[in-house]
């Protein structure tokens, strides 16, 4: 018996290679995107020493991350303010500076007062079907 690459006998199967997973629970876009955002900080080692390097290194990303860096989707609050339930107190103190901005400067808001971002809704991956009453 000769042996020949995988995507070679996969070929003369008829099967036909697919680089997306659709229905696939384990195919998490949050996931993929934090990989991404991960891999493409300037502070990306481009080696790991070891095991316990590269854990290191997360933990330091996830901290940063979670807890310090402020989210566009997330109305610039951070995941932990969030998750934690305190972006509603967030989102109050940043209606008072504005408030007291404007009370400063009006002139810099021409169009009216300002007002922070709404908070975030619910966000989803797959959101489960509502149940009926019987």
């Amino acid at each position: 018996m000769i042996a020949k690459p995988v995507a070679h006998l996969l070929a003369d199967l008829g099967v036909i290679k697919s680089r997306s997973r659709p229905h696939v629970s384990n195919d998490n876009p949050y996931s993929k995107s934090q990989f991404r955002t991960l891999k493409y900080r300037p502070d990306f080692p481009d080696r790991l020493g070891s095991f316990k390097d590269a854990q290191a290194h997360c933990r330091r990303f996830r901290s940063r991350y979670n807890g310090r860096h402020r989210h566009f989707g997330i109305r610039y609050h951070t995941p932990a303010d969030v998750h934690y339930g305190r972006a509603e107190k967030v989102r109050k103190r940043r209606e008072t500076v504005l408030l007291d901005a404007y009370a400063e400067h009006p002139e810099h808001f021409v169009h009216k007062v300002p007002t922070p971002p709404a908070l975030p809704t619910l966000a989803w991956i797959n959101q489960p079907k509502k149940e009926t009453a019987d």
